[in-house]
């Protein structure tokens, strides 16, 4: 079957009646995955290292209202999302399960935006989708306490949705990377490659150049192509093999998490029936059961409703990431509509920040030290984020207002201060530049979806 034929096929048949076994794995894969990746939180201490121990937290913009948790209800909530993940894992009250799990998960990452990573944007997106998936239909506890009906059919939305999901993530990873600093300068990987010349046998391989642009070529390539490979019959199981040496591979070279092993699991959505089949029939010991299905097809007016709501939903998926158009100026440097829009390991961006309080009435001036109100790795992401250096400003406004500072035997007094910084930026590679002029009051600009005219134009 050629890709042409599989969409067409996908798309006008999207509520014919498909083997559950797909989804049935796939909600098992997920819920097992995601309770890895809590317990792993938990145990490495980053839940206090990154929601309990800042005292300052860079909310995202319009969700500055979301009220923070005491240290006990954060344990509470991972404890809770553990439990979730289980749920959703053995199609245990599931529905309740994967709300729970989409409202802690999505709630604990809009906390504090220092931690954004596309993975956990990705995880919140299939939470979402999970919940209106009748993943629990086949091979759950639930079918098997008699909660819910059990059934070897469901809608074929059901898993094209997930394909999507998948798809979008992929290919527009690839659009992302059809840019000069990824094919023509071979970076950011060219540097990553140099830090990891300390592997034994590899080392002195990755300083090559070559392989920079190898990876940067084969990698933009890889990311426009490997879905239509997934979902062509032919070339299915190859391609499958090619996802998991890649992510394999980056898993093993860089350190971004989880992400590889996400992929990984999520990319089992393209897999054939039968291979789903088999793992399931593994996982229960042969005994899983043959039975006529309990569904049927849905009815007309449900189905008008699932064809518009998943409309909005692709619409609003391609559209989002495209956002960054609505701007001038080079994307990686005022990142204006960088976030969930899929561009993954494409920028190395380190900056260095000081920030002055200014009295304009006693020309008193305080330099801060930033290590007073945020963590190392807070100053890292906010001295190159614009949105980030806006909320610290306020911060700092807020904080010192009316505020008296003794430095020895000398006063300084702040009325109604102004906050100015100076910040210099380097960017793939490329030698410091001034990145944040002193002159300006940082204090005085809303932190907004305008154009960030303030920051210094970028220069090649």
């Amino acid at each position: 079957m050629t890709v042409i034929n599989y969409i067409k096929s996908t798309f006008f048949n999207w509520h014919k009646l498909v083997p559950a076994s797909t989804l049935a794995l796939y909600r098992i894969l997920f819920g097992g995955l995601m309770f890895f990746s809590t317990s792993r939180f938990l145990f490495n201490g980053w839940v206090h290292d990154f929601y309990i121990q800042p005292q300052f937290h860079f909310t995202y913009l319009g969700f500055d209202w979301i009220p923070y948790p005491t240290p006990l209800t954060l344990y509470v909530i991972f404890a809770g999302m553990l439990i979730s993940c289980l749920g959703i894992m053995l199609g245990l009250f599931y529905r309740l399960s994967a709300i729970t799990f989409f409202i802690l998960f999505t709630y604990v990452e809009l906390l504090d935006k220092t931690t954004y990573l596309n993975h956990y944007y990705f995880v919140s997106l299939v939470a979402f989708i999970l919940i209106f998936l009748p993943a629990n239909h086949y091979f759950s506890l639930d079918t098997k306490f008699g909660f819910t009906k059990e059934s070897d059919k469901i809608p074929n939305w059901s898993i094209a949705i997930l394909k999507f999901q998948m798809g979008v993530v992929y290919v527009f990873a690839g659009i992302a990377k059809l840019e000069a600093d990824w094919l023509i300068d071979a970076q950011p990987l060219k540097y990553w490659l140099h830090t990891a010349h300390h592997w034994t046998f590899f080392g002195e391989l990755l300083k090559q150049d070559w392989v920079a642009y190898f990876f940067s070529w084969f990698g933009c390539v890889y990311d426009l192509l490997i879905v239509f490979f997934l979902l062509n019959s032919r070339t299915r199981n190859i391609a499958y093999l090619f996802v998991v040496v890649f992510h394999f591979t980056t898993w093993m070279l860089f350190p971004i998490g989880v992400f590889p092993w996400v992929m990984m699991v999520g990319t089992t959505i393209f897999l054939s029936v039968s291979f789903h089949e088999k793992v399931i029939s593994f996982l229960s010991f042969g005994k899983n059961k043959n039975f006529e299905s309990s569904i049927s097809n849905t009815n007309f007016a449900r189905k008008k409703v699932i064809n518009y709501l998943f409309a909005v939903y692709i619409f609003i998926q391609i559209i989002v990431p495209f956002r960054y158009l609505l701007y001038p100026g080079n994307l990686f440097w005022t990142e204006q509509g960088f976030r969930f829009s899929w561009r993954v390991m494409l920028m190395e961006k380190t900056g260095y920040a000081e920030f002055y309080i200014h009295d304009p009435v006693n020309k008193t001036e305080w330099k801060i030290n930033n290590r007073n109100h945020l963590t190392s790795t807070q100053e890292k992401m906010m001295s190159t984020q614009p949105d980030m250096i806006l909320q610290y400003a306020h911060h700092l406004k807020n904080t010192y207002s009316d505020t008296t500072i003794r430095f020895g035997s000398e006063e300084l007094n702040f009325k109604n201060p102004e906050v100015h910084a100076e910040i210099y930026v380097t960017l793939n590679g490329r030698p410091s530049q001034l990145y944040v002029h002193k002159k300006h009051n940082l204090a005085a600009i809303e932190n907004n979806l305008s154009n960030r005219y303030w920051l210094e134009d970028f220069k090649e």
